[in-house]
């Protein structure tokens, strides 16, 4: 990941990549040349993301006590980063679409990639809270765990006595 920020730092800059004033409203910037801003970093702000997702089930995963890193919950975690990189892929794809062709589809509302952006991000997620949710007496904090704790707290109050 840092070498992918690095590598967008030094990528040649386009002009107006930062914006430029709009012309009827001040304070607002426009964008100019979303194809040209995106030539030489896209795909690496695209693989950046992926490789954030990649990252946060990573984490999720050593998050679980290696026992319960089970199979099972392994294929769950799999299934939910390919559901995460489908969705970013789609809005890469449906913004790339949209600067290739200068026409968009809509969907509730807003053009389809920012309709990725807005509905998918929050909904790529849903599968690791479920995980979490459903699994969590299976695969966080199991009835063997809490009984342990509560022996070890009933032992320290013991000793306090």
């Amino acid at each position: 990941m840092a070498l992918i920020l690095l590598t967008i730092c030094l990528s040649e800059t386009v002009p107006d990549a930062e914006g430029k004033p709009h012309a009827l409203f001040a304070g607002l910037q426009i964008g100019g040349d979303g194809a040209a801003r995106l030539e030489h970093i896209g795909f690496f702000g695209f693989m950046f993301q992926s490789l954030l997702m990649v990252q946060i089930v990573l984490l999720s995963i050593l998050g679980v006590a290696e026992r319960y890193r089970t199979n099972k919950f392994l294929i769950y975690m799999v299934s939910a980063l390919a559901f995460m990189l489908l969705i970013g892929w789609q809005m890469f794809s449906a913004h790339l679409e949209y600067l290739s062709s200068n026409e968009t589809g809509y969907f509730l509302g807003f053009p389809n990639a920012t309709a990725w952006a807005t509905y998918g991000t929050w909904l790529s997620a849903i599968p690791l809270v479920l995980i979490y949710s459903l699994g969590f007496r299976k695969f966080i904090y199991t009835k063997e765990d809490e009984k342990k704790f509560n022996e070890l707290l009933a032992e320290k109050a013991s000793r306090q006595e």
